[in-house]
């Protein structure tokens, strides 16, 4: 393989295909633009780096997607960081991993200041009543587009229905779900051969671009590196963790959501809205940081702010150590537990990719992380429905039960309590995002202004 021809890398440093400053500035853009969950972000990032500036070509941009869809965490992310790595090295990944979620968490802290503040007026709670019927429709979409480009096959249909009764109805936890897909669809490449490749979309137009797709990065994997990268990275994760713990108590809230978060970083695979599912029940029904109806109103408020959607547990950090602040005033406890949240849940994402690409460099057409990746991402569509199931209750509903029946775990609605509303509100968003193809963020917009609209005149 050779390495990415250089164009135009006057002031570059060595090893950078372009140079810091320039890349700096387009990352900076990017973050601005990320708005629409993954698949938006995605897409931005293939529209600058890869149709506009002709920095990474296609197939390039493609393999290194793979690579961060079998990852623990948010993809889209982990994709900046990859391509920033290709471009400048370990200081430009870094740099496009920062840029890439800073205005997102500024913007949420200061909304999340906003709802607690004034989180019991009229005008917030009829601002929160229109946008979460708006994230129901927002997920249902999701379940629609990516299961229309990853359910080719009726093995893939199967592995997304059964990954989808598995948690809404038996209660299955959701890593042994996600780890039988990859094995499943690992295991059926075997005898479903289209299971073992990926293809890219269409042709590339314009000049070749700096990487091409057959570039290899100058970075060669060792033991030796990867020793000295566990090490840091586990060292830069934890400290902030352990000071928690000596400053505000081993039982605080703090080192409690610490651990939480730093757990699920490692186990929640396929992107926010199934890191979500996960963050939601356990937040939710295990340790009571949030009511049912709060984890919608973060999630709505992370689908209004650039970056990442994950950021939602900056969100429920935020909130829950603000109602739990332990030694510290409660806007100081929000702040702490905004900002370790966002810490251990982001940190180990610059983890994965500085440890695993160099050797996902030299497995570029290795058929088994395609054909697991494929499982995986069948699997992601039952859980993204799971998740649309579970806002749908404590949306529509004004009440739930459950049903208990050996194997079977089920949360039911009770009929009774439906809200005409939320109902109402549901279905307008969904003609809005399916009939007339209106952005995600346009589709919310729309439904806060119904919400709030209807607080104030009754």
């Amino acid at each position: 393989m050779r390495a990415g021809r250089l164009r135009g890398s006057e002031g570059t440093h060595p090893g950078d295909v372009i140079p810091l400053r320039e890349a700096t500035r387009a990352w900076f853009a990017i973050s601005l633009q990320t708005f629409g969950g993954p698949a938006g972000q995605i897409a931005v990032m293939q529209h600058k780096l890869v149709d506009e500036k002709r920095w990474i070509g296609q197939r390039r941009f493609l393999h290194a997607l793979n690579y961060c869809m079998l990852l623990p965490g948010p993809e889209a992310q982990q994709l900046a960081i990859y391509t920033g790595w290709l471009l400048n090295g370990t200081l430009g990944g870094l740099i496009a991993g920062i840029l890439f979620v800073l205005p997102g968490m500024l913007a949420l802290l200061g909304l999340t200041i906003l709802y607690l503040a004034a989180g019991s007026t009229a005008a917030v709670t009829g601002l929160f009543a229109g946008l979460a019927p708006a994230v129901i429709a927002i997920v249902v979409q999701a379940v629609y587009r990516v299961g229309k480009r990853a359910l080719t096959h009726r093995v893939l249909i199967f592995l997304a229905v059964a990954s989808f009764l598995a948690l809404a109805v038996f209660g299955v936890p959701f890593p042994l779900v996600i780890l039988a897909a990859g094995l499943l669809g690992w295991t059926a490449a075997r005898w479903v051969p289209a299971l073992r490749t990926l293809q890219a979309h269409g042709g590339e137009d314009g000049p070749p671009p700096l990487i091409d797709d057959d570039a290899l990065h100058a970075t060669r994997p060792s033991i030796r590196r990867a020793v000295a990268i566990i090490a840091l990275g586990l060292v830069v994760w934890f400290t902030p963790v352990l000071l928690a713990g000596a400053v505000l108590g081993r039982t605080s809230v703090y080192v409690d959501q610490s651990l939480f978060f730093s757990g699920a970083a490692v186990v929640t695979f396929g992107g926010a809205y199934a890191v979500l599912a996960y963050v939601a029940q356990q937040a939710v029904e295990v340790y009571g940081w949030l009511a049912p109806g709060e984890m919608v109103h973060g999630l709505a408020l992370a689908e209004t702010t650039p970056g990442p959607l994950v950021m939602v547990t900056q969100w429920v950090g935020g909130v829950a150590a603000y109602r739990d602040p332990g030694p510290l005033d409660p806007w100081a406890g929000m702040l702490v537990g905004s900002l370790l949240t966002t810490w251990v849940t982001f940190v180990p994402c610059f983890l994965f990719i500085f440890l695993g690409a160099p050797y996902v460099e030299r497995l570029r057409h290795n058929t088994h992380l395609t054909a697991a990746l494929t499982g995986i991402t069948a699997a992601v569509v039952g859980v993204i429905a799971s998740l649309a199931v579970y806002f749908s209750l404590h949306t529509l509903f004004d009440a739930t039960r459950t049903v208990d029946a050996g194997p079977l775990g089920l949360e039911l609605p009770v009929l009774d309590a439906w809200d005409p509303f939320a109902f109402a509100l549901t279905a307008v968003a969904l003609a809005l995002l399916f009939g007339r193809n209106w952005s995600p963020l346009r589709t919310l917009g729309a439904c806060a202004a119904v919400g709030l609209v209807a607080s104030l005149v009754s």
